[in-house]
């Protein structure tokens, strides 16, 4: 069987990074905007949520992009099989990001609250179906999808959504919620941001527990585990995503110290389901042997090569802008920034 090249695996690795970078910045705004509901309890704590996530949210979803965009260079064949198989979700997918970046711009177009109510709705709902989508979507990855020798997906929208799919699903949600909270934390002050920590101690309770419900699934109804009895080097991701779950919760009093151990579970969790899946990018859950892997779906060394230098520019540049905004954009949203023109 042909060797694969050392390229490949550090596309796919830098895969499983990319998705964790998504996961985690993306992650507490789309959090916040779940909570939204169940948190604020006026307007003023609702323009604080908003704020809280505005400058921030556009910039995070650029990794979404990247993400996707290296799948199609880097492993074009998964990307096709991919993009086909899992067609529904990720229009639905689109079309709630889509109404959700709305939602931030036109809210306050109209001073009424019935507008200002319809636009948090679809806040709320361009955040959660997201959230549920990717959980979703990667617990069947890690499963298997039924697909054939020649990539054809013999499934529809409903066979996603088994026992382990929703699981995942639940999983993403309240993963997001947690992080959410705890970037609320950071960003508000007062009753706000008390109640948002009251909030995530709550929500960590039932995170704990779909993260240890999911892990036990895993050993039944995936192969994840394998590459650790192999390689026990690996254990070091879920052991840091238990580390980062347990500390998060730990320093919870101290939400932005809080939010980095979450981001940290996050971290280990991404890893261990991906690296889990090595060789395997789309595991076919018909035949072993068409799963579609480094081997069979990589690029040419030549693109490949191409874009490792392209990415060592241009990434680095990326992340220091994104640097440069949160740092900008570090301080509490007040009432005066609440009064701006450029507030949400």
């Amino acid at each position: 069987m042909p060797e694969v090249s050392i390229l490949a695996i550090i596309w796919f690795v830098l895969w499983a990074l990319l998705w964790a970078v998504y996961f985690i910045l993306d992650g507490f705004d789309l959090g916040m905007g779940v909570l939204l509901p169940f948190v604020a309890k006026n307007e003023q704590e609702r323009r604080v949520i908003y704020n809280a996530a505005g400058p921030f949210w556009d910039g995070n979803e650029v990794w979404l992009i990247t993400a996707g965009g290296v799948t199609f260079a880097a492993f074009p064949k998964a990307y096709a099989v991919m993009f086909s198989a899992l067609y529904a979700p990720l229009l639905l997918l689109l079309f709630a990001l889509i109404f959700r970046a709305v939602s931030f711009e036109y809210r306050n177009k109209v001073d009424s609250p019935s507008w200002r109510k319809a636009w948090d709705l679809c806040q709320f709902l361009g955040s959660f179906l997201p959230a549920l989508l990717l959980g979703v979507a990667f617990a069947n990855l890690f499963q298997g999808i039924p697909i054939d020798g020649e990539g054809v997906y013999h499934g529809n929208i409903l066979k996603l959504l088994n026992p382990y799919g929703l699981l995942g699903g639940v999983l993403f949600v309240l993963m997001f919620a947690y992080h959410g909270a705890l970037w609320l934390g950071i960003k508000a002050d007062g009753e706000l941001r008390a109640r948002a920590l009251n909030r995530a101690k709550t929500i960590w309770i039932y995170l704990t527990a779909a993260a240890v419900a999911f892990l036990a699934a895993s050993s039944y109804f995936t192969t994840l585990y394998n590459n650790i009895f192999t390689l026990p080097v690996l254990a070091v991701f879920p052991l840091l995503a238990v580390a980062g779950l347990l500390g998060s919760r730990a320093a919870v009093g101290l939400p932005l110290l809080a939010w980095g151990l979450n981001a940290v579970f996050m971290l280990g969790a991404t890893f261990f389901g991906v690296l889990g899946m090595y060789p395997a990018l789309l595991p076919s859950n018909m035949d072993p042997a068409y799963s579609l892997t480094v081997l069979n779906a990589a690029s040419s060394e030549l693109t490949l090569s191409i874009m490792l230098g392209v990415a060592g520019v241009c990434v680095p540049i990326v992340i220091g802008y994104q640097i440069w905004v949160y740092v900008l954009f570090s301080h509490k949203v007040t009432e005066k920034e609440l009064q701006s023109e450029e507030a949400y």
